[in-house]
């Protein structure tokens, strides 16, 4: 790929978010010296984005501190920004992009870390005024005000972004309805058994959290919200927010050719089916080395190292995508990191005392550790990453005097 010797067309990174920043930031750290251009569409420097529906949504921390380096780090390391200036065209023939200004930038090698939108709901009200989506900083800093200016709020889909606006609404004292169509939230990520310890959590916290609740449409008078009908009956809002996941921004790579499949499809060093093209973050549907499957990581661990692996494979390194999923969350008084790739169906063991909200839970297949998750016990990751694929006997996992450093001995 690039060399230091790169010519003036350079590298070109398209999407300004966490993992564009560490692209760059790489690349400059690793001593890459040549052309370096940074384009995105929200006219916002790069930033972090779990801060969005915690500190920042709260108003415990003002937006700027997502920001992962101020400007003057971009202008003192030679990085040239087109922040509000969305790419729009992508010619691989000539190795340029076309940006809504109608500005042309040539390229050597170019990153697509064009992220993800969120779903929309195609239903009656969805337009209504009062109706949220979180995924940007503007959308943070709107949704904020709003909670400051309303007293009742329904949030559709107790996803991860569903459960952390429930949890920081209802801390900011509205009344919080939460409705899931599944039968528990968090179901695809957790399984019934921890998605019931959320549910539990939330109710326990005074959030009216409905499962079994399919979304018919959104009420209105006005032009305004006034509520959200779920199985025939209404439940009274003045505010809300949809949270029912995103959807990989492929436009580019869809109208340039480059294999896309739920994602943008790369190897294991980030390659699309262009050799001059890589694809990191969430836009990346990845293979990877250590699962042996393709997975697409919707997570701020995965965007900080896969821009990272981006810019060393660029610069000629063997490096390649061979880690776990790791992502955390905060809700009310639980904090939890987890690391692997469960799956619902898988079994569940406990080490501790689920109903103390201090545990580690193990996801299992066939007696093999696929996943773990650690509740208000810290500094453990790195122990229960180091169990994963290993068999483990459900007994010691589950033996709180086996010492997690301990678990592997012996193992498969």
């Amino acid at each position: 790929m690039t060399s230091q010797a790169a010519d003036s067309r350079g590298i070109v990174v398209i999407g300004a978010g966490l993992a564009a920043a560490h692209v760059v930031s790489t690349l400059r750290d690793d001593g890459y010296r040549g052309a370096l251009t940074l384009i995105g569409d929200e006219g916002e420097l790069p930033y972090e984005r779990p801060p969005l529906s915690k500190d920042v949504l709260t108003g415990a921390k003002e937006a700027d501190s997502a920001y992962v380096h101020d400007a003057e780090w971009y202008a003192a390391h030679g990085v040239e920004l087109h922040l509000d200036d969305a790419a729009v065209g992508l010619d691989r023939e000539r190795r340029s992009v076309t940006l809504r200004s109608g500005t042309t930038v040539p390229y050597t090698d170019l990153v697509l870390t064009t992220g993800a939108s969120p779903r929309t709901l195609v239903i009656p009200g969805a337009d209504l005024d009062g109706v949220h989506v979180l995924r940007t900083m503007a959308d943070a800093l709107t949704l904020r005000s709003a909670l400051a200016d309303h007293s009742n709020l329904v949030v559709i889909g107790a996803g991860w972004i569903g459960l952390e606006v429930a949890a920081a609404a209802r801390q900011a004292g509205l009344a919080v309805t939460v409705l899931e169509y599944a039968d528990t939230p968090l179901q695809a990520a957790m399984g019934p058994q921890l998605g019931a310890h959320f549910l539990a959590l939330h109710q326990g916290h005074g959030v009216d959290l409905r499962t079994g609740a399919p979304v018919d449409a959104i009420e209105g008078a006005d032009g305004h919200v006034t509520g959200v009908r779920a199985n025939g009956v209404i439940v009274a809002a003045d505010l809300v927010v949809i949270g029912v996941g995103a959807t990989p921004n492929t436009q580019l790579a869809d109208q340039s050719g480059l294999d896309v499949d739920h994602g943008i499809v790369v190897d294991e060093q980030l390659r699309t089916s262009d050799p001059r093209i890589l694809a990191a973050g969430d836009v990346a549907n990845a293979h990877n080395a250590a699962l042996g499957a393709r997975v697409r990581v919707e997570h701020w661990d995965n965007a900080i190292r896969q821009g990272t692996l981006a810019a060393r494979v660029l610069l000629g390194g063997d490096e390649r995508y061979d880690w776990q999923p790791y992502f955390y969350t905060d809700q009310f008084d639980l904090g939890m990191e987890y690391v692997g790739l469960g799956h619902p169906d898988d079994d569940v063991v406990i080490r501790g005392d689920q109903d103390s909200g201090e545990f580690i839970a193990f996801w299992l297949r066939d007696g093999i550790v696929t996943a773990a998750m650690n509740v208000n016990i810290w500094d453990v990751s790195d122990d229960l990453r180091g169990l994963l694929g290993r068999r483990i006997d459900r007994a010691r996992l589950a033996d709180s005097d086996v010492a997690l450093a301990d678990l592997a001995d012996g193992t498969d």
